[in-house]
């Protein structure tokens, strides 16, 4: 199989990405295969992944602002801030009120620092933390800044049965954020010990939920014996968050050969998509870091 494309996956419970990207590899008889971020076992929602020569651009797909829609529950907190982790504190939630809910979600919203969980693949010291967390070793591990660029309440709180209060939100974010991590804080803001019961990622950049497709409806179309690249998005929609630019079949055989080109206004910008005149993606150009107003390929994306 030679298609190239972005297959937007409907991840299921229960799978870790690395599983996810081996059965493509079976599936779609190919071994480019390549996920644009992890998502935990336990987290539902959509995962791109990148076939043949779009694992090019998988680097800059894990850069994506995410959207999530999180329950949190209020009463308990954990070892590893969700459902899956062993209790630490419990605490009878009481009552707690609509209004502050609100008024704690909208703190929230802009330039937060987080503190990564124990149990996340966040590297100290060359070892990942999770590493630490399963020989009980709890170490100190750097803060850093993160956007929160929307939290929406999606439900009231409510006792579930329990006996924990739970409400749903959607949130917005960026690149290295930890949504569990976020139940976390919300829950000590509202005074209460907290985590976060269930997760599904519904937003990665340009790509959503709604366009992804289950293990079983890749399956089927194969059966089905249709062309794979029927499930595949173009390379160009991954790199739509960059600025555009079109060039000449001129220019565009230098950019295939890797020139460095002289800077345009259009190619003023700290990253451009450079395209051909048939909307083909050529390569993603840079400024030149030696070379004031000449621009340099940091990726060729076609080849000849």
């Amino acid at each position: 199989m030679k298609e190239d494309g972005i297959l937007p996956l409907h991840k299921p419970r229960g799978m870790t990405s690395h599983d996810c990207v081996a059965k493509l590899r079976k599936l779609l008889r190919t071994k480019r295969v390549g996920h644009t971020g992890t998502l935990d076992p336990a987290v539902t929602g959509v995962l791109p992944i990148c076939v043949n020569r779009a694992t090019k651009v998988a680097e800059y797909m894990s850069a994506y602002n995410k959207t999530y829609e999180a329950t949190i529950s209020i009463g308990t907190s954990t070892t590893t801030e969700d459902q899956t982790g062993e209790v630490v504190e419990q605490q009878n939630p009481g009552n707690i009120a609509l209004a502050d809910v609100q008024k704690v979600l909208e703190s929230f919203v802009g330039e937060i620092e987080q503190t990564p969980p124990m149990f996340s693949a966040v590297k100290v010291k060359g070892k990942r933390l999770y590493e630490y967390a399963r020989e009980g070793i709890t170490i100190e591990r750097p803060s850093r800044k993160v956007m929160i660029h929307s939290i929406e309440l999606l439900s009231d709180p409510e006792y579930n049965s329990t006996n924990h209060v739970d409400f749903s939100i959607r949130v917005t974010c960026s690149k290295g954020t930890y949504i569990r991590t976020l139940a976390v804080d919300i829950g000590k803001s509202l005074g209460k010990p907290a985590h976060m019961s269930n997760l599904t990622r519904t937003k990665s950049g340009p790509f959503s939920l709604e366009d992804s497709f289950t293990f079983e409806e890749i399956e089927q179309h194969l059966n089905d014996e249709k062309p794979a690249e029927e499930l595949f998005l173009p390379i160009e929609q991954a790199l739509s968050i960059f600025p555009a630019v079109t060039v000449t079949s001129e220019v565009e055989q230098k950019i295939l050969n890797g020139a460095v080109i002289e800077e345009t206004k259009e190619l003023s910008n700290p990253r451009s998509a450079v395209y051909n005149e048939r909307g083909e993606c050529l390569a993603i150009y840079v400024r030149h870091p030696n070379r004031p107003g000449w621009v340099k390929p940091e990726k060729v994306i076609k080849i000849h």
